[in-house]
């Protein structure tokens, strides 16, 4: 193996993303990812920390796609419009890996430690929605409520996405999760 192997990360991406789908996330590991990507170890250990890190090393730019899109959001933007201009900025980039999002999240439903570490991605998420809100200068409980309840539109978005048969977008399903946010919230008050 050659000193420097070009886009080590994107290969060591696939190689996990397969051997997971093919034999299970406990059954890899780090020494087969590595010799499925034609590196060794010590390249894996140089991009990721564990090969659970490999599912959601994109966790922080995520974080920061939703945060600047929710800063850019007009000033007149009631929260919840700020957070779904946040989301449907974010719908973008799952569009373009909606087969790698089925795999990955297929590999996170069999496996408990995967399911808790997504659960604590998503409760970040939110917590730096409801940080961007209150620099804003949106006020509590709406800031906390407006991010809870943008991630809950995403989540839901998200399963209904990767579940779909349809060539319908990511974007789509968090509008129909939105609408329906909003038809809820409607009745409520009737």
């Amino acid at each position: 193996m050659s000193r420097w192997e070009p886009n080590a990360r994107g290969r060591l991406e696939q190689a996990a993303m397969d051997l997971y789908g093919e034999r299970g996330y406990e059954q890899t590991t780090v020494t087969e990812i590595a010799a499925r990507a034609g590196l060794t170890e010590r390249t894996f250990f140089r991009h990721y920390a564990d090969k659970r890190e490999v599912l959601f090393a994109g966790s922080a730019s995520l974080q920061e796609l939703l945060v600047n899109a929710l800063a850019e959001a007009p000033a007149s933007a009631s929260p919840i419009e700020a957070v779904a201009a946040a989301l449907h900025a974010a719908a973008g980039v799952f569009d373009e890996r909606r087969e790698q999002s089925r795999l990955r999240q297929k590999v996170i439903s069999a496996n408990a430690e995967l399911r808790e570490r997504e659960l604590i991605k998503l409760a970040s998420l939110a917590a730096a929605l409801g940080e961007s809100l209150r620099a804003r200068g949106v006020s509590e409980p709406a800031a906390s409520l407006a991010a809870e309840a943008g991630i809950a539109v995403f989540k839901v978005a998200f399963e209904r996405w990767i579940a779909g048969t349809d060539e319908r977008t990511m974007g789509a399903f968090i509008q129909e999760s939105l609408d329906e946010l909003k038809t809820m919230a409607a009745d409520s008050r009737a």
